[in-house]
């Protein structure tokens, strides 16, 4: 049983993941915040068929990201199931296939924070380092990906989210510095640190 996450978009306890698979979409009993309750009946087979397509076309695209922010395919599977359980719930309050797809943004990289700070506790409270980034990467990474990889995790975790959000997923600013929760500017400093950071690895021939 994994620890709840306490930095998602809404406040939520741990809770069951469930991957949908045919024409059913994510469920699940995570609750959210205080506002949040049970999702009206007549207002599921909408939510579920928005989910569904969402899920359809964004999630091996939100697993890259995932692992890309972690480090690893594995993890990065469960913090995009995480991150759909926690859509499906607060899917009363998402107006449409945007802004639930921009709300899993957000909840792919807080929950994936959450997993690099307990990777970091563990190297504390053990002394071993926590599993090295990449492994079972090889279905999720592009061929030939592996130095880029390697600078991005020398990164510190803005920079890293910012390149990723920006030039792997192509989101606009605004939408990478929310799925961030930063400012639009922050996100331009970050970006550009990181761009000045990894020149010698994105250069074409270096």
């Amino acid at each position: 049983m994994r620890d709840a996450d306490p930095s998602a978009p809404e406040p939520e306890p741990a809770a069951a993941r469930a991957v949908p698979t045919g024409g059913a979409g994510p469920a699940g009993t995570e609750a959210a915040g205080a506002d949040a309750g049970p999702v009206p009946a007549d207002a599921e087979p909408d939510a579920d068929r928005m989910i569904t397509a969402i899920y359809g076309a964004q999630y091996r695209s939100l697993v890259r990201l995932a692992a890309l922010l972690v480090g690893d395919a594995g993890l990065a599977e469960v913090v995009v199931q995480d991150a759909f359980v926690a859509v499906r719930r607060a899917s009363r309050r998402l107006r449409d296939y945007d802004s639930a797809l921009s709300y899993l943004h957000r909840s792919v990289v807080i929950r994936s924070r959450l997993i690099r700070r307990r990777a970091r506790a563990g190297l504390n409270e053990s002394g071993r380092a926590p599993q090295p980034s990449g492994t079972g990467q090889g279905p999720i990474m592009q061929p030939g990906q592996s130095a880029v990889i390697s600078a991005l995790e020398a990164l510190p975790p803005r920079q890293r989210e910012a390149l990723v959000l920006r030039f792997y997923l192509d989101l606009p600013a605004a939408q990478a510095a929310s799925a961030m929760g930063i400012s639009p500017d922050a996100l331009t400093k970050h970006t550009a640190r990181a761009m000045a950071a990894l020149s010698g690895v994105l250069t074409p021939g270096s």
